[in-house]
């Protein structure tokens, strides 16, 4: 009990995005355009999605998951960002820091499964696509949201309650925009390299094997396109698969550097940098990847303008 009044007692400092910048003031000005950018982009596409009856298929209800997630995920590290800045402070309660713990571990390890998940449906409508709607039945969709949802949720219930417990005995500033489980465990005045073999782990199932996974679904959807006649059908199958691989890579890149490269190897500026790319620029740019590489999307949102 004592142990974790240590660390509740008072907050932290968050020593914000590069501190010493010159040119904080721009940089924070851009963050909050990319901001609205996603918040738009992302509400748009569930929009869309729900409103257009062509775009009620379960690739469709996944990727509005997906929309959902960006919102959530970039929502928890900017607004308080921006607060902080323009109201001239640097703290977060205790709280507050913890919070920001538990969302961002749910919803990072929540995109991690949905983005294997859409990697499987996939796999099925391109490789076994007779018993696609057999397969993908609303009720599958269902679950694999859930289980996105409920996988992250409770991986970061149990993240977050190491992480809050380590105690903090000298400086309270942590060296990044947001209460980030790595910038944390620095602060700590205990040995951490137990828990950080544990955060290791993590990432080899919550990161490594998703990848691993989502590769050999599209080596096999590659193989199979190859065989397909229709030259139409092939780059369809083609474009919609590399919209998803390229949202694969910018999100998990970023995030098997931070959490499966060593703390020591990496500095915590590279660790900032990284994690801007991946909570705050990939929300931005997932619903633009999908609206303008996908002619159903286009078409439903020229249908939307049209009766506007």
């Amino acid at each position: 009990m004592g142990r974790r009044n240590g660390t509740s007692a008072v907050g932290f400092t968050l020593l914000g995005l590069f501190p010493g910048s010159r040119h904080a003031g721009f940089l924070i000005c851009t963050i909050l355009l990319v901001y609205v950018v996603a918040i738009t982009g992302n509400t748009t596409l569930v929009l869309l999605i729900s409103l257009d009856p062509r775009l009620h298929s379960p690739m469709y209800f996944l990727l509005s998951q997906l929309s959902l997630m960006d919102i959530s995920l970039i929502s928890t590290t900017v607004p308080k960002m921006l607060t902080n800045y323009f109201s001239g402070t640097s703290a977060i309660s205790y709280i507050g820091c913890a919070t920001q713990v538990y969302f961002h571990s749910t919803l990072g390890v929540g995109e991690c499964i949905l983005l294997t998940l859409m990697a499987c449906d996939r796999y099925v409508a391109i490789c076994n696509p007779l018993r696609y709607v057999v397969i993908m039945n609303p009720q599958v969709c269902l679950k694999m949201a859930t289980v996105s949802w409920l996988g992250g949720a409770l991986n970061a219930l149990i993240q977050t309650a190491y992480t809050m417990n380590f105690p903090i005995c000298g400086s309270r500033e942590v060296h990044h925009f947001f209460c980030e489980l790595q910038a944390l465990l620095k602060l700590s005045c205990e040995d951490t390299s137990t828990y950080e073999k544990v955060i290791f782990v993590t990432g080899i199932v919550f990161l490594l094997t998703p990848f691993g996974l989502i590769l050999a679904s599209y080596i096999s959807i590659f193989l199979s396109v190859l065989r397909l006649n229709s030259s139409k059908a092939r780059n369809k199958a083609l474009a919609t698969c590399s919209s998803h691989l390229m949202v694969v890579f910018l999100y998990f890149g970023p995030t098997m550097f931070i959490y499966m490269i060593p703390s020591a190897l990496h500095s915590s500026e590279q660790d900032e940098g990284l994690s801007i790319f991946y909570t705050i620029l990939t929300p931005m740019l997932n619903p633009l990847i999908y609206s303008l590489r996908n002619k159903e999307v286009g078409e439903a949102l020229k249908n939307v303008l049209g009766k506007a």
